[in-house]
């Protein structure tokens, strides 16, 4: 099939299409769904929206219908705008006069209100902004010309509650528009298939998979810290590598600094700052926290090459084009190959340009974490995503959207759900319990009227008034934080949010660093943190509440592999020899594990007795270890422990003396009777109230307040708890309930893959060394215990005195 207008307007841009490209033009042509999978700055989105541009240009433009015909789905805000500009671009190349437009929480009043009256031609928008399409009474009018609909970024929404959003709204919207065609873009993902699956549903083995044939180079070097001690732990590298950092920066024409967290954002930020202060004005920050008014500046001024460098958080990790960035950093591990690329992506991102990444240690056992990462991508290992089952809040929360509209016949939505991966096994019975839940509370609410959100009129399900629909509105999501407060100056203009466990901890006078100022603050009035600027250099720094992320067992695999090597005296790549007298130190004082060993250190120190052990799964997969081994243990023995866990192993501590053999050993590791004593071992019942918060928030239990004047978050929480402990103790089946403890198994312990790692370690040697000195592999462990005991300016001092001496 020839495509003129495409192949014109790539020929007046002195390009060729790749072969995926063409694919997917004739695929998309012939009415074909799927899943295009090609690497980072290859053009992915022109293969998926010149399809249209191509079919509207054979059409008279008098004869083009108005109304909404291409659907982009993206899961960040910053991805829409870098989107729509590329789009502007192609369809002004092709003559083609469209609106294409956004529709994220940054998009202001006045298009919103344009938009409510008639959808562009292209929409651009978020799974949250197409859910409170979906809860209008006129949604299906506004739909009727959309012929496209494209998921950006499958990967990142695949496997969590936005993913599930989508794949409902899909199931609803196919009915309606059985010729719809749906495609998924995703560059860095290990299971295509099943991703496939989830995306088209019941369509998918009609589906098209389409991948490109050619790769991205992906240059990785670590950064060698100039001087490390042999007894490592977290944070004491980093922000002392800064200084080397600084010549980098100006080698590159534009920087982007990857870290983790917002909180180490606005450090390096800081610290960036301190070390080369001529760099003022030329290097910014970006982070989910700050205004829509601060990322926008960024991304225009990295758009511009106005900025040397950008220190950000996932933020700016996905599918944005900003061709200045010739370099990336990535600040400590990121934990998974596929983040990993996906970052380092963002420089070189055009075709046939190479990626550079560097890795920027947080402390030397990191430098490992890197030498696995460089194997991973040598031989091109991604992990997989698995797809959510049966989320019972993001159900309750759809069929309140659908309530809110045109409301929904049970008999038609059950059938409908079931064709979603996700809800393919839900039974008739536990569907009958989420409509009763929401028409009277269930069992246990159902005299209290606040909870009676829907009724029955004419066999359809509607929300009950027009109080119901606009909170329920207000809430549509599965992105789930404490209360955000808006930080605002005392003369007014916003800078940001921050989370409301933070303010509290402030006094009048006290300082916090946020969007790279030093802010003193002054008051909360109407819920505002209001503050001004100061000239001091110390001052706290916010962090943001959020699960740590776990390593993933692609690299949990490479790590074991390194350590082999190691043990073999074989070690490649300039991070392996950085190591070596770590290395050499803990075959010393103790053992260094090959694949076919476990190892297991008891340490008996003045404080009391330890016993760490190394599987090096990821501090997830270690928690639920180190609670599973302490219940065991327990049980034979009268004994109480304390727990501390890392990406690399776990501790259990005692006051009490700590034996190990076999055969005790064979009896922590069985995999007999393992949920039970999961549970029995971390108090599930309090870390499922914990995780009963999300789940209130998402299905809709709780109002958090409206905008300007948020819940308070203890107040949200004891009704979390007051939720909680009601249904928990009266209602058996609450089907809430039930989910808050499977989230705790397969979410926050991963039981899956913690059975797995039982059963990988039962076929390994146990290696038992007992010392009373720490070994390197112990010390971070050490580290981490003592952190939470004494402020950071007396740590080091301790932790000195704790190295053995001679070390």
């Amino acid at each position: 099939m020839l495509f003129p207008h495409s192949q014109a307007w790539f020929k007046a841009k002195n390009w060729r299409p790749f072969d995926f490209q063409l694919q997917c033009w004739e695929a998309v042509a012939t009415g074909k769904s799927g899943l295009l999978n090609a690497p980072t700055g290859f053009g992915k989105t022109y293969a998926l929206f010149l399809p249209l541009l191509e079919s509207l240009s054979r059409q008279p433009e008098q004869e083009r219908t108005p109304g909404l015909k291409l659907l982009w789905i993206t899961p960040l805000r910053a991805l829409t705008a870098d989107l729509a500009l590329a789009m502007q671009d192609a369809a002004a190349g092709f003559g083609l006069s469209l609106r294409i437009e956004t529709k994220t929480g940054d998009t202001v009043a006045a298009v919103r209100q344009k938009q409510r009256i008639a959808l562009p031609d292209v929409l651009l928008t978020t799974p949250e902004s197409l859910h409170l399409l979906l809860s209008t009474p006129d949604w299906e009018s506004k739909l009727n010309h959309l012929s496209y609909f494209v998921v950006d970024e499958w990967h990142e929404m695949l496997g969590n509650k936005r993913g599930v959003m989508l794949e409902l709204a899909l199931a609803l919207i196919k009915t309606k528009l059985p010729s719809l065609r749906i495609w998924g873009i995703s560059a860095t993902i290990g299971n295509l298939e099943e991703a496939m699956q989830v995306l088209l549903a019941a369509h998918w083995k009609t589906g098209l998979l389409v991948q490109s044939k050619h790769s991205k180079s992906t240059t990785i070097t670590s950064i060698i810290p100039d001087n490390f001690e042999k007894y490592p732990w977290t944070g004491h590298l980093g922000l002392p590598i800064v200084p080397q950092l600084i010549p980098l920066i100006y080698k590159a024409k534009t920087t982007l600094i990857f870290t983790n967290t917002r909180a180490q954002t606005e450090l390096w930020y800081q610290r960036i700052l301190e070390v080369a202060p001529e760099l003022a004005g030329q290097i910014a920050l970006h982070h989910g926290s700050l205004s829509s008014e601060i990322r926008t500046w960024v991304e225009d001024a990295l758009h511009a090459g106005k900025l040397k460098a950008v220190v950000c958080t996932s933020s700016l990790d996905l599918g944005v084009d900003f061709r200045p960035v010739e370099q990336v950093f990535q600040i400590g591990s990121p934990k998974s190959v596929a983040r990993f690329l996906q970052r380092a992506g963002r420089s070189g991102h055009q075709p046939g340009a190479s990626s550079h990444i560097y890795f920027v240690p947080t402390h030397a056992l990191e430098l490992m974490e890197a030498a696995a990462l460089q194997q991973a991508v040598a031989e091109n290992t991604i992990e997989a995503r698995q797809p959510l089952l049966l989320p019972y809040d993001v159900l309750l929360q759809f069929m309140m959207t659908l309530a809110c509209g045109d409301g929904f016949e049970p008999e038609h939505l059950w059938q409908l759900i079931r064709h979603t991966f996700a809800f393919q096994s839900i039974s008739r019975t536990d569907f009958d319990w989420c409509i009763h839940f929401l028409v009277s509370g269930g069992q246990s609410l159902e005299a209290y009227d606040e909870y009676q959100k829907v009724g029955m009129l004419n066999g359809k399900v509607l929300a009950l008034n027009r109080k119901v629909v606009m909170k329920h509105r207000m809430s549509i999501g599965t992105i789930v934080s404490d209360t955000n407060l808006a930080v605002t100056y005392v003369n007014g203009g916003r800078i940001g949010s921050v989370e409301e466990w933070f303010v509290t901890s402030l006094l009048p006078g006290d300082v916090f660093w946020f969007a790279g100022k030093a802010l003193e603050f002054v008051r909360i009035k109407d819920l505002q943190v209001q503050v001004k600027k100061s000239t001091r250099t110390d001052g706290k720094v916010p962090s943001w509440m959020g699960g740590r992320m776990p390593l993933s067992s692609s690299l949990s695999a490479f790590m074991r592999q390194r350590c082999d090597e190691a043990a073999h005296h074989i070690n490649h790549g300039p991070e392996m020899h950085a190591l070596q007298d770590l290395l050499a130190e803990q075959e010393k004082r103790s053992h260094l594990p090959k694949t076919n060993e476990i190892l297991l250190e008891l340490l008996q120190l003045n404080d009391g007795n330890r016993m760490l052990c190394y599987p090096f799964e990821g501090r997830q997969v270690h928690e639920g270890l180190s609670a599973l081994f302490a219940y065991r243990l327990g049980k034979s023995t009268p004994i109480s422990f304390s727990m501390a866990m890392n990406d690399y192993g776990f501790e259990l501590f005692s006051d009490q003396a700590i034996h190990m053999d076999a055969t005790t050993w064979e009896q922590l590791l069985t995999t007999d009777n393992l949920r039970n004593d999961l549970l029995a071992s971390m108090n599930a019942t309090e870390m499922a109230r914990r995780q009963f918060g999300e789940i209130c928030r998402v299905a809709g239990l709780v109002f958090h307040g409206y905008p300007g004047a948020p819940v308070r978050t203890k107040h949200l929480k004891a009704s979390y708890h007051l939720l909680f402990n009601v249904f928990h103790e009266y209602e058996a089946d609450n089907l809430l309930v039930q989910q808050a403890f499977e989230q705790v198994l397969d979410q926050q312990l991963d039981e899956g893959r913690l059975r797995t790692a039982l059963l990988r370690m039962q076929k390994q040697k146990l290696i038992i060394h007992q010392s009373k000195t720490p070994t390197p592999f112990s010390f971070p462990l050490l580290a981490d215990r003592l952190r939470e005991k004494i402020s950071s300016e007396q740590l080091a001092d301790r932790l000195k005195k704790m190295m053995p001496s001679g070390s």
